[in-house]
């Protein structure tokens, strides 16, 4: 009724084991990379959805008051009148007053912009805290870098 195994037919051979242990490498060569980075591109998406959320904030300050806050008041006339206030300020324009970016570093506001076209530069140093950069390290601007080519 019971078959009894044989001591050579039981287990895992050497070459199955190992032929197991390369497609697991393989498999986490490939998913490894795209798993380690997707909390930085998470922080990377938070921060322009941030930006996007401030320069609307900014266009009804500017809507209301009928131009923009200078580089000293800053982004903080968006939630608090700056001094002198404004005669038309209705806010507060945001709805929290944090503005670090995911990183914990201050978004930049400068006013007037130093980019043609802008009336205002809003941007994050990105994750390395520098300006420039690239991929995870790239700034997060509310501009778009214009670029030439020769074709």
């Amino acid at each position: 009724m019971f078959m009894q195994l044989k001591s050579d037919e039981s287990g895992l051979t050497l070459i199955e084991l190992t032929i197991v242990i390369v497609i697991l490498g393989i498999l986490a060569a490939f998913i490894a990379p795209r798993v380690i980075n997707a909390p930085q591109q998470a922080k990377v998406s938070k921060a322009q959805t941030e930006i996007s959320g401030m320069k609307t904030a900014l266009e009804q300050y500017a809507i209301a008051v009928g131009e923009y806050p200078t580089t000293e008041q800053g982004l903080n006339a968006l939630w608090r009148a700056p001094s002198p206030a404004p005669p038309n300020w209705d806010g507060p324009y945001i709805g929290s007053p944090s503005f670090e970016d995911p990183w914990g570093n201050p978004y930049v506001y400068r006013q007037p912009s130093t980019h043609y076209g802008y009336d205002y530069d809003l941007y994050s140093m990105g994750k390395d805290g520098k300006v420039g950069g690239t991929e995870l390290d790239a700034d997060i601007t509310n501009w778009v870098e214009e670029t030439t080519g020769v074709y």
